[in-house]
Parts: structure tokens; C-alpha cells; sequence
């Protein structure tokens, strides 16, 4: 675990956290009627939270 942790930056472990924190907020908030853009689709979600992960974590 330590060797994972050294090899991807902190970048990356935000981006897969946030991916899930994404989908997951598809699966349990998500949008029933289909006219949410952003939670009616798992892989916009998905994204939508990689990308918010990463910008977070982003170093400046």
C-alpha cells in the first residue's frame, strides 16, 4: 500500500475519490425523472466528480 501511495500523485488519488463520490451521488441521490443533466447520466456524474476531485486536490 505504501508503493501505491508514492506512485500516483495526490492529483489522482482526488480525481478516483471524487469519481466515486460522483457516482455514488448518481446512485443515491441521482435524478428519477431524467431531466437533471448532471445526476440523470451515471458517466456524467462520474466525471463530473473526477473532475471536482482533481481541482481540489489540484497543487498550486
Amino acid at each position: 500500500m505504501k508503493i501505491l501511495l508514492a506512485v500516483l500523485p495526490q492529483e489522482a488519488w482526488g480525481a478516483m475519490l471524487g469519481a466515486v463520490a460522483g457516482y455514488a451521488y448518481y446512485r443515491f441521490v441521482g435524478c428519477a425523472t431524467g431531466a437533471c443533466p448532471l445526476t440523470s447520466n451515471p458517466y456524467i456524474s462520474t466525471l463530473y466528480g473526477a473532475v471536482l476531485g482533481f481541482v481540489v486536490t489540484a497543487r498550486r
